[in-house]
């Protein structure tokens, strides 16, 4: 997904879908294996947006490292904090009951 698929409005409104989720992917000492990108591609088909933390020291490590993420899982980082960030990519058939996006919409 490129960057512009998305208008500011509308990252603005996913960022405060994101705002209260926990991460449900870590990265750690080992880096980007298999098993992450696999994981990652789970969580973004079942959640479509979700919060990664990288346990990296080095900004421009992290950065890369979400990058490449966020294409080997055709996903989009829409915001990083320190080492948090948010990952969305849509579903277009996702599960009302476990779609972030879907279930805040509910509310």
């Amino acid at each position: 997904m490129t960057t512009s698929a998305l208008t500011t409005q509308q990252k603005k409104s996913l960022r405060g879908i994101a705002h209260h989720l926990s991460p449900i992917v870590a990265i750690g000492d080992k880096g980007m294996t298999e098993a992450i990108i696999e994981e990652t591609q789970r969580a973004l088909t079942d959640h479509e947006l979700i919060k990664i933390k990288v346990h990296e020291t080095d900004r421009d490590t992290r950065t890369a490292t979400l990058a490449a993420l966020a294409k080997a899982t055709a996903s989009e980082v829409l915001q990083k904090i320190g080492k948090v960030a948010i990952l969305y990519r849509r579903n277009p058939k996702p599960n009302p009951r476990l779609s972030n996006i879907a279930r805040y919409l509910e509310l």
